[in-house]
């Protein structure tokens, strides 16, 4: 067990060594939640970067996504035998 000082700020600082057995290194990421018993229960969380797509990346992508003519034709055939 390890001890671990609470700042005037409510900043936790996390013993190295902890944090290495965790294999966490620089800044990162807790999921913090109190448990039933009062305690304090912290597990690493991935955080992933959101991409932003400009209006002509989307319709870049629709382009692609797009029906061919023999596509479509051969969608309504299926649709039509239904």
């Amino acid at each position: 067990m390890e001890l671990a000082k609470l700042s005037r700020k409510g900043q936790i600082s996390i013993p190295r060594r902890l944090l290495r057995a965790l294999g966490m290194e620089g800044e990162g990421y807790f999921l913090v939640e109190l448990s039933s018993d009062g305690g304090i229960l912290l597990r690493p969380a991935g955080v992933y970067p959101i991409e932003m797509y400009s209006q002509e990346r989307i319709e870049a992508f629709l382009q692609e996504d797009a029906l061919t003519p023999e596509e479509k034709e051969k969608l309504r055939a299926l649709q039509g035998a239904s």
